[in-house]
């Protein structure tokens, strides 16, 4: 299992590297100011690393104590790139509406725009990060007392 240290590594170079990428591709797709769009990209890297930190924490013990790895699948990939995203969804939505002055039906589309990028880059970020630091597999209880 990954060390809070790692988690923390992997939640700021996740949201840093998004970061320098969303910002200029998001004021020019929705033709809005870079400060703006910064802003909230800021604001919303801030409640994703939170939100990051504890949900691959979360799913990690989850997978662990259920199957005694860590290790995931490509379609449990997808499947945990996907939730991670629904999740921040439904705390962003109303901050992108407010800051951004839009109406509640325009800010799910550019929302959803943002999550369709995120997806992609979170599962390829997480692949990547997964064979640059790979995780050391120490069996757990339950592992343990099945191959006993």
């Amino acid at each position: 299992m990954r060390s809070t240290k790692d988690r923390i590594r992997h939640a700021l170079v996740f949201e840093a590297l998004a970061l320098a990428i969303v910002i200029p591709l998001g004021a020019w797709v929705f033709d809005k100011p870079m400060f703006d769009i910064g802003v909230l990209g800021l604001a919303s890297a801030m409640i994703a690393v939170a939100w990051n930190y504890l949900y691959n924490l979360g799913f990690d013990h989850a997978k662990r104590r259920l199957t005694g790895t860590v290790r995931k699948t490509p379609a449990l990939r997808v499947a945990h790139a996907i939730a991670f995203e629904v999740g921040l969804l439904a705390v962003l939505l109303p901050l992108i509406a407010w800051y951004l002055d839009i109406g509640l039906w325009e800010a799910p589309v550019m929302d959803l725009g943002f999550a369709g990028f995120y997806v992609v880059y979170a599962f390829i970020y997480n692949w990547a990060y997964d064979v640059i630091f790979p995780v050391e597999e120490q069996p757990s209880s339950r592992a343990a007392s099945r191959s006993a």
